[in-house]
């Protein structure tokens, strides 16, 4: 029994380690904590001026056409360039070297055997020990990435909060030779970010999350299999 036991834990410990190794880069289009919280802006439904020739409202007749309520349409251009460059080099040396001695004794007197026993030490405990080491590592490692990703998506306006901002959310499919590409974003936004064209540099979104992925057949070619991945969280060579 007490074997059994041992041999569920292990397992378990070993699937659990394998499961970590195995998970693959997830991202979560889950609002922010903090629009969640924030109530969301009441709608005005009185004007003070009903009979004013630029009038107001939803619909102004002069004004520029931008999002301005929930479930209106705005426009983000997603143009992201990340570049990096990392070196690093590190040398190590280090230098020990080591001596120790006995001692000797000395007989300064005048008698024979006191002078002779002084010399019978001394052929035993005059010992002398040395020693020394080294040690030196040299290593050095380069890094460059350059990616760059520029589309544009269509985002909806979920939310308009009470400071004026808005949450937006936009997904966009496309089905191309049985291929299907997904692009899906989420974020705040100011409405004095938008431009006279309805559009938003992606630059300019806060808590911005934003997702490219593609399924298919070219997407399983190039895509391990799950037992490949299993096999290789728990080689040990």
């Amino acid at each position: 029994m007490t074997k059994t036991y041992f041999s569920l834990t292990a397992i378990s410990l070993l699937m659990s380690g394998c499961t970590a190794k195995l998970t693959e880069p997830d991202i979560t289009f889950t609002p922010p904590k903090y629009v969640e919280e924030m109530p969301a802006r009441e709608e005005e439904s009185n004007f003070a001026k009903r009979g004013s020739l630029f009038g107001q409202g939803n619909s102004p007749l002069f004004s520029d056409q931008k999002a301005m309520n929930v479930n209106d349409i705005v426009t983000v251009v997603i143009s992201e360039t990340a570049t990096s460059s990392n070196r690093a080099v590190k040398a190590l040396a280090e230098s020990d070297t080591i001596g120790l001695n006995g001692g000797v004794f000395a007989g300064g007197g005048v008698n024979s055997a006191v002078n002779s026993a002084a010399a019978k030490l001394n052929g035993i405990g005059n010992i002398g020990f040395s020693g020394g080491s080294n040690s030196e590592y040299a290593g050095s490692g380069t890094a460059t990435k350059n990616a760059s990703f520029a589309t544009t998506v269509s985002a909806r306006v979920v939310k308009v909060m009470l400071n004026g901002n808005y949450f937006i959310v936009g997904r966009r499919e496309i089905m191309v030779d049985d291929q299907k590409q997904i692009m899906q974003l989420s974020g705040v936004i100011r409405p004095y970010d938008i431009d006279q064209n309805n559009q938003i540099n992606s630059s300019n979104i806060s808590d911005a999350k934003i997702m490219y992925a593609n399924e298919g057949d070219i997407d399983r070619s190039v895509n391990q299999g799950w037992a490949s991945k299993m096999v290789q969280a728990v080689w040990p060579f």
